[in-house]
């Protein structure tokens, strides 16, 4: 278990009207697992990856990151813990527009690590890894599609060996060509190791995951089971999935 919470609540104020998004609610993230968080529009999904990710602070409620409890963190130790221990993949990609590709996964692994040649090996083979070749690398975001984009984008995020991979809605703005590499690509991290937790609305999406999680007005309201992409068949896996989402009424 590497991330659980107690009796979080996440609690926003509209026009002096109180919206509960996220209700007393107990969650444990294992290690090594791939989950996907999946619900309606407005049931909390976002919400709840940024709480988990020390992005927002919980109204009520605790979250563990191991044994300690980020939520009594403050903005500059969350900065730190997100630093240190998590990636960030988001349907926006957030790349530097006045850097090329290089200096843009550089910058975000300088972070965190000291300048030196097995750092730039590093980028270099990471890179290459999620299809983004030498002649890519002087470019800037301005001049790639968008599946590079976020092909760039993850290699950023997991520079640095993250504990967590958080992802939201990392396809939502690609075609289907450029959702397919991108969803490889966490498959294959996740199957390196990495532990990942992804918000997603798309069954094809969520199917990549181990574990699916349906919310529902902020609570837990269903759950699915599924061993690592590509080692069962694609249609039970499919099948399996359709039911849970059936019988949430997605």
């Amino acid at each position: 278990m590497i991330l659980r919470t107690e009796k979080l609540c996440r609690t926003f104020s509209n026009g002096g009207t109180q919206q509960h998004v996220i209700k007393n609610l107990d969650l444990e993230i294992r290690e090594k697992d791939f989950t996907v968080i999946m619900g309606a529009s407005g049931s909390g999904k976002s919400t709840l990856l940024y709480a988990l990710s020390g992005m927002d602070t919980p109204t009520l409620g605790s979250v563990y990151f191991g044994d300690t409890d980020i939520s009594k963190y403050t903005n500059d130790q969350l900065a730190v813990f997100r630093r240190e221990n998590c990636g960030f993949v988001f349907q926006s990609i957030y790349l530097l527009e006045n850097m090329t590709v290089f200096d843009n996964v550089m910058t975000g692994a300088l972070v965190v690590q000291k300048n030196s040649p097995a750092l730039v090996r590093k980028v270099e083979v990471l890179l290459k890894k999620v299809g983004i070749g030498e002649e890519i690398w002087n470019k800037y975001p301005n001049q790639l599609s968008g599946g590079e984009c976020q092909r760039v984008g993850i290699v950023r995020a997991i520079i640095n060996d993250p504990k967590i991979l958080f992802a939201d809605e990392p396809t939502g703005s690609l075609n289907s060509s450029s959702s397919n590499d991108v969803l490889d690509i966490f498959t294959q991290i996740h199957q390196n190791g990495q532990a990942i937790v992804m918000v997603t609305h798309d069954l094809k999406t969520a199917l990549r995951g181990t574990r699916v999680i349906y919310l529902r007005d902020g609570a837990v309201i269903g759950e699915h089971q599924m061993p690592p992409y590509g080692t069962d068949d694609i249609k039970e896996r499919r099948e399996g999935l359709q039911d849970l989402l059936d019988r949430m009424g997605w």
